[in-house]
């Protein structure tokens, strides 16, 4: 064993870089499909993508070998279905550790451990032995050195907390205050982060109006759309921000505080049945782009400004075996074979036009069964009012085509989605167009989006080219590292 003294030092370190670091977007890898990729073409994936942190729902020993020696960070989980055997012994819960933790760390970047899955929402029978289990995998930790480096949490579902807005006013369950007070003193006592499945597509959908689409998309809100907390005065530009100081308040009426949040689901899905029209891979695209955006570019919340979220977005694929309607199959960025339902951007895009807009690979083009009538419609809307260039469609330009007005119509609509989507922008157009993975461009004629296309991003990259923030650090990450250093060096002078 270490020295204590050492042992604090080594909790700092950990603590305050991977407080400079700032927040980080991960992905959930769910299993729950008839086709699952094997482990080394899911870490294959993930490497194309440079995705460095994940998250999985068990502790699948192929993924964890897979995953040794790449330097992403993984949180792996305890089933629900494991959660009695842990939650009722101690010498079990070692073993877990001893067989899915220790065995695979330091090779492969084991972080945290999420202990069930909104337990007390879906299986809340098992409550009572939440926490123990909780407190015997930590117990194991420390007795194998590794509670510095493994933190424990457990994700919970937002129905536990029954009103979330306004969030001043939020709190949990009162049913569970017991349980939850054991819970976030548990956290506090092991710095560890509070665990929450954000999902605004649900509250959006449940909520029959009441909030409009561009508060559940971070889009922006008409004047007289404005969300405001009576009791704060805080103006919420995105239902996200919303739920994540609902969780903060919910703490704060327990008398706790100081309790990071991890965002451990946030996605959108990309299809739904008949009655499901708001899951569509536009409004997918949109909300997972621009959670993205919110995340890396460091913002906080209205009550929490200065610290921002780290979250994982749900999915990496679509898994066709989960219960429910058709949205629930179909979270996904891929489908099992690998193949991208849509481009995700990561990291700042430098402007706001065709030519940096980052969504390589995705085009908003005309529906060829729609009327003609309604087509030149909206062609006329994109060129004239939607400021759409729409120059190489004129006479004697690349993409002229005199008799076909779909491929027109496409090239307007496709100009002007990818100037725009950034700021709300969205691929409709009267029911008249759609989006498509499969690239418009032919000849010299180069659809935005295209990767023969001058789109360029400044900062950024994007899915099918990289997964994750690259790039110089900024000034302002440069200046954070110089800051904490300095703490730092104070603490060691303090310690000895």
């Amino acid at each position: 064993m270490l020295p204590r003294k050492w042992e604090k030092i080594i909790f700092l370190l950990i603590f305050i870089f991977s407080s400079a670091s700032g927040a980080f977007i991960g992905i959930n890898i769910g299993t729950q499909m008839s086709s699952l990729p094997s482990a080394a073409e899911i870490v294959s994936i993930l490497k194309t993508q440079r995705i460095k942190h994940v998250r999985l729902f068990d502790a699948d020993h192929q993924m964890l070998n897979a995953l040794a020696n790449t330097g992403i960070e993984v949180l792996v989980g305890v089933p629900n279905d494991q959660l009695l055997r842990i939650g009722e012994s101690q010498s079990e819960a070692a073993a877990w550790i001893n067989k899915n933790v220790a065995a695979f760390v330091p090779a492969t970047n084991i972080t945290y451990i999420a202990v069930g899955n909104e337990v007390l929402t879906t299986i809340p029978n098992a409550a009572l032995v939440l926490i123990p289990a909780m407190q015997f995998l930590h117990s194991a930790l420390l007795a194998a050195n590794l509670n510095f480096q493994v933190k424990v949490s457990s994700p919970q579902s937002m129905d536990m907390i029954p009103k979330h807005f306004p969030p001043s006013t939020a709190s949990f369950n009162s049913s569970w205050n017991s349980i939850m007070n054991q819970y976030l003193q548990f956290l506090k006592n092991t710095g560890s982060s509070f665990m929450l499945n954000a999902q605004p597509y649900y509250v959006y959908t449940k909520g029959q109006g009441i909030f409009p689409l561009e508060y559940a998309l971070f889009q922006p809100l008409k004047p007289n759309n404005q969300i405001v907390d009576p009791n704060t005065n805080f103006h919420y530009t995105s239902m996200f921000d919303a739920m994540i100081d609902a969780a903060y308040y919910s703490m704060r009426s327990l008398n706790f505080s100081g309790i990071p949040v991890i965002v451990t689901e946030s996605g959108w899905p990309s299809l739904g049945g008949a009655n499901e029209s708001d899951a569509s891979i536009d409004n997918a695209l949109t909300y997972n782009s621009n959670l993205i955006h919110h995340v890396l570019n460091g913002s906080g919340t209205p009550s929490q400004p200065t610290i921002s979220v780290s979250t994982y977005v749900l999915e990496l694929f679509n898994e066709d075996l989960r219960p429910g309607p058709v949205s629930e199959k179909n979270w996904g960025i891929y489908v099992p074979n690998g193949t991208a339902l849509y481009s995700l951007t990561f990291g700042r895009i430098a402007e706001s036009n065709a030519d940096s807009t980052g969504l390589v690979g995705v085009f908003c083009v005309a529906n060829s069964s729609v009327d003609s009538n309604a087509l030149k419609k909206g062609l006329d809307w994109a060129c004239g009012p939607g400021s759409a260039n729409c120059t190489a469609i004129q006479p004697g330009q690349a993409c002229y085509e005199a008799d076909n007005l779909v491929a027109l119509t496409s090239y307007a609509f496709n100009d002007y989605y990818h100037r725009t989507q950034a700021t709300g922008g969205t691929c409709n157009f009267g029911n008249t167009a759609m989006i498509t993975t499969t690239d418009p461009s032919h000849g010299s004629c180069i659809f935005s989006g295209s990767s023969g296309s001058s789109t360029s991003t400044t900062g950024s990259t994007t899915i099918g080219s990289a997964f994750g923030p690259v790039g110089a650090v900024s000034e302002a990450s440069n200046l954070q590292v110089i800051s904490f250093a300095f703490i730092v060096a104070s603490m060691l002078l303090l310690l000895f």
